[in-house]
């Protein structure tokens, strides 16, 4: 089967699996007490480390493409007001649970939304606010952003410099202004360009840019423009991300035409060219859509086996807990996840009636936990041992076709993707996943594998 034909076979919608359970598929929410119940256990653990959060929603204009949880506003007085309900929300934790105060903290990300949208002055406040209350694991201690450059400057950059962050993510997704008119982000190539120098000047040891392949009016010859111009520039590390066509949840792709969008084997183009590109320009393709330059800690991090999959994307460690404060967060801890409040006000409402502001998640069972390691151990190294001859023949029975097409391997009990299979990797993964085998969904839910 040539690959057009397998693109076809199994260009299917499947879970990105960042996390296991998939979102839809949480049924056993915890109240908030069980959630809380849960981070007591884990912090009680003697060698517990954990990783902080922050949600900032804002951002000044819509991005098409956004599949984010984000609130659109050019108001910047909604920017103190918000640091202080993330403190306080910090504060209900650590009022119940003191340990947060003593464990290593190793990663702390900052995500939206825009987290440039806070002036470098409440970035700061924000920065002393939480880092003043904690124990900053000093030999692993790793701080991120995500920024924008159309809206980020040095003196932002700067202030979290000085609190110990050294790694931002650069959103770029396309240098081709037709492209960029029609997901509603103009960033011109020099405004990437003067904000990563201005970033390794200062000190920042890692540089990330996110791109998207399959967004609208996207061609081969000038998506590989786009890649030889990030290659230029050479970045630490890259995101090369499929777009998540989900407008049943985000209306706002609805707002250019199907026919404009790259599909099937013209989107798969896309990816292939850049893989070409990247490898050969010295880069290392790390698990699933992401690239970084040897030297950097994810491709070392893949090379020692250390590397972490969670709802931030890949990382190069793990810890026990991810908190995540701010609306919408997710956080988790071995046996359970949480969610924030997902609409603003709802979120603060809770937050200052002094109540942690869950609005769902999921208590894993010991199946689910199983599977959850199983399908990261497959996401992160590409191959995974199953747990015994029953599983192993499930598998064999459920990935029949994956095998006889060269996809995916099975070795006794050894699950591995081939080279051949690295597109079809979310595809082979559904084959853990024992929540969506036994219960289909009835309406689409994901996005396209591919």
């Amino acid at each position: 089967m040539n690959q057009s034909e397998l693109l076809k076979k199994y260009d299917v919608p499947v879970p990105r699996y960042t996390s296991y359970p998939t979102v839809p598929y949480w049924n056993d929410s915890p109240t908030t007490e069980e959630w809380l119940q849960s981070l007591e256990r884990t912090l009680a653990k003697p060698e517990t480390s954990w990783s902080l959060y922050l949600h900032i929603p804002f951002c000044e204009t819509l991005c098409t493409f956004c599949g984010c949880n984000t609130l659109i506003t050019k108001s910047h007085d909604r920017e103190h007001p918000y640091v202080q309900i993330l403190l306080k929300e910090f504060s209900l934790y650590l009022t119940r649970l003191p340990e947060f105060a003593r464990k290593p903290l190793r990663q702390m990300h900052l995500g939206g939304g825009t987290p440039t949208f806070l002036s470098a002055a409440n970035l700061d406040a924000l920065m002393q606010g939480f880092l003043s209350q904690v124990t900053i694991d000093k030999d692993k201690f790793d701080g991120s952003l995500e920024v924008d450059p159309r809206r980020t400057n040095a003196e932002q950059l700067q202030v979290l410099y000085k609190h110990g962050f050294r790694r931002v993510s650069m959103g770029v997704q396309d240098f081709d202004p037709e492209v960029q008119r029609l997901v509603n982000r103009i960033q011109p190539f020099e405004q990437t360009r003067d904000l990563t120098a201005a970033a390794r000047a200062m000190g920042y040891e890692s540089v990330n840019y996110d791109l998207i392949y399959g967004l609208p009016k996207q061609q081969l010859s000038s998506f590989s423009d786009s890649i030889e111009r990030t290659i230029q520039l050479r970045p630490d590390r890259i995101a090369l991300y499929s777009f998540a066509l989900v407008p049943w949840i985000k209306p706002q792709q609805r707002l250019f035409k199907d026919s404009d969008l790259p599909v099937g084997a013209d989107k798969r183009a896309l990816y292939e060219m850049s893989y070409k590109k990247l490898t050969a320009a010295g880069y290392i393709e790390i698990g699933m859509d992401h690239f970084a330059l040897p030297e950097e800690a994810l491709s070392v991090a893949q090379k020692q086996k250390t590397l972490h999959r969670n709802f931030m994307g890949y990382t190069e460690r793990r810890t026990d807990i991810l908190l995540g404060l701010g609306v919408s967060s997710i956080s988790e801890t071995p046996d359970c996840f949480h969610q924030n409040e997902k609409v603003l006000p709802m979120y603060e409402k809770k937050v200052n009636e002094g109540i942690v502001p869950t609005l769902r998640g999921h208590k894993l069972t010991e199946q689910d936990r199983a599977h959850r390691e199983q399908i990261l151990r497959f996401m992160t190294l590409g191959s995974v041992e199953l747990s015994d001859e029953a599983q192993a023949n499930d598998v064999r029975s459920f990935l029949e076709d994956m095998i006889k097409d060269g996809l995916v391997t099975l070795n006794g009990r050894t699950l591995s993707i081939t080279e051949a299979g690295r597109p079809f990797l979310r595809n082979a993964c559904v084959a853990m996943d024992q929540r969506l085998r036994e219960q289909k969904p009835a309406t689409k839910v994901f996005s396209q594998a591919l």
